[in-house]
């Protein structure tokens, strides 16, 4: 408690006693700016774009997806590699996409095998790759029922079994992600990305790609 002069007479004062007047929290309508999508402020986030329908734009393509990988036989027909793992683990808002390599439409090899720079032509790597891409949708097809599901692809890396000296990798994953963002589109379909060499992968395939994306 204070004591304060009133006239000539002193008073006692508590804080309790102190108006304090109002703050209006209201702006002027002009002066609301509403936050937009294309707000720099705000980032960016993977949704799902409506009418996104994946599948007709493959059909559209003329692009059809494989059956699943018939793995090779062993040597003299002995039992093929067993391969304990899921080829799309599944996540909360994430998938996690094995290691693919390029199939034909009955899920057996793709037919040119070989080292990129010797046995394989850079433009047939790229075709690989592409094709890649179609085993790796198939695959995430089968995990999620709908490729409608995938509302980002955020990572890939892709292998290429090269020869010595070839060292045009990029252009050879590029087959991949030309298709992935032909199919998604550059906001949905942009992904980070590697490309390396390698000096052997299974089964003498030319191309091999994992990739990690967004799912709702």
């Amino acid at each position: 408690m204070f004591w304060a002069l009133k006239g000539a007479t002193l008073m006692p004062w508590r804080a309790s006693q102190r108006q304090i007047p109002a703050v209006s929290t209201d702006l002027p309508a002009s002066d609301v700016v509403p936050a937009t999508r294309s707000d720099p402020r705000i980032p960016p986030v993977c949704g799902k774009m409506a009418g996104m329908h994946i599948e007709r734009r493959l059909a559209d393509l003329g692009l059809e997806l494989p059956e699943p990988m018939t793995l090779p036989a062993g040597p003299s027909g002995t039992p093929g590699l067993e391969l304990p793992f899921p080829w799309v683990r599944l996540w909360p808002g994430r998938a996690f996409v094995s290691g693919h390599g390029p199939l034909r439409p009955d899920g057996s090899l793709w037919a040119v095998l070989g080292k990129v720079g010797a046995e394989v032509t850079e433009e047939q790597a790229y075709d690989a790759a592409r094709a890649t891409a179609l085993a790796m949708l198939a695959s995430l097809r089968r995990a999620l029922g709908d490729l409608d599901r995938v509302t980002g692809w955020l990572r890939v890396f892709g292998m290429v079994n090269t020869a010595p000296g070839f060292a045009r990798t990029p252009a050879v994953i590029n087959g991949f992600s030309d298709l992935i963002l032909e199919l998604w589109g550059p906001d949905a379909g942009a992904h980070a990305r590697s490309a390396i060499g390698v000096a052997a992968l299974p089964f003498g395939i030319p191309v091999e790609i994992e990739a990690e994306v967004a799912v709702d």
